[in-house]
């Protein structure tokens, strides 16, 4: 059970249509990736890492994703995600500079979900 924080309800839409990559890691570290196309067709994408426990490590947004297909976008997330769980968020600059639309938060949680 993941205990989402409030930068995953914020970005959250269930009407919007979304692919999904779950995945846990050998040291019980779980990733969800999850890539939309927003009311205006731009490639969005949300990065999770979350504690075999459930707590948010880190969560990620990205507005848009320019000239990326879902595709493509759902790679480099998974990619970006593995190397936040195995090395930190600052291995991969997690607040970067050149994507002003990118949201980042650390574990400010609400209560449970299901998945």
């Amino acid at each position: 059970m993941r205990i989402r924080g409030d930068l995953f309800w914020a970005w959250a839409d269930p009407m919007l249509h979304h692919r999904t990559h779950d995945e846990t890691l050998s040291d019980g570290t779980f990733i969800d990736v999850q890539v939309r196309l927003s009311r205006t067709g731009n490639t969005q994408m949300f990065i999770g890492v979350y504690a075999a426990g459930g707590m948010a490590l880190h969560e990620e947004v990205f507005d848009s994703r320019p000239g990326e297909s879902m595709t493509r976008a759902m790679a480099w997330g998974v990619g970006r995600a593995r190397r936040i769980a195995l090395d930190g968020p600052g291995a991969v600059g997690a607040r970067p500079t050149a994507r002003p639309s990118v949201q980042v938060a650390d574990a400010q949680a609400r209560p449970p979900t299901g998945g």
